[in-house]
């Protein structure tokens, strides 16, 4: 902890490199991914503070969108959308994910009970046909592959879609390598950026 809290001390002591934060925020890209902390979305990308509007949850989970029923989740996606006005919305899973491995191996998840209900209500199994691959690569992309699909069924973006006002990405990140891959809709596989 210490050599966190000694950056953080640091970090403080440039106040001429933030003032410019103090005046709002205009992120172009919404970053949706795993709260995994090998996952490090600014380190990914290379984004300044103010570049990327990030949302965390566990296995980068989209939930269902409802409205009577809303969710950190939805309010996030549809601040960044409807007052941020983002264009581009990521979804980028990982290798040796927890959660999606949790989901598909099956396992016992008892003893977390707020884990195990939101990943039985907010994931579906992907399809894996590997289940002993410690990096679940082919479940995670499935994986990212619904989450998209579930983003574009929120109204927010439902309707920027169809007038191509928004873009959805899906990505997978090796933590064991570094390499980002994108999926490509044309050949419906995930490619080297």
């Amino acid at each position: 902890m210490q050599p966190l809290i000694d950056n953080a001390r640091a970090f403080g002591q440039r106040p001429e490199e933030f003032a410019g934060l103090a005046e709002g925020q205009s992120p172009e890209v919404l970053f949706i991914t795993c709260a995994d902390s090998r996952v490090v979305p600014a380190l990914i990308t290379g984004a300044r503070p103010g570049e990327l509007f990030e949302l965390r949850t566990a296995g980068n989970i989209v939930p269902p969108y409802a409205s009577e029923y809303p969710t950190s989740e939805a309010a996030t996606v549809e601040y960044a959308v409807e007052v941020l006005g983002v264009k581009d919305i990521v979804v980028c899973g990982h290798s040796h994910c927890g959660a999606v491995g949790a989901v598909v191996r099956g396992d016992d998840l008892n003893a977390v009970p707020a884990v195990r209900d939101w990943l039985a209500h907010a994931a579906d199994e992907p399809k894996c046909s590997d289940k002993a691959d410690p990096t679940v690569a082919e479940a995670v992309q499935n994986h990212v592959l619904t989450q998209l699909l579930r983003l574009g069924s929120y109204p927010c973006i439902e309707q920027r879609l169809e007038s191509g006002q928004i873009r959805l990405h899906g990505w997978y990140y090796e933590v064991h390598t570094g390499a980002v891959r994108e999926h490509r809709a044309a050949t419906d596989t995930f490619e080297t950026l």
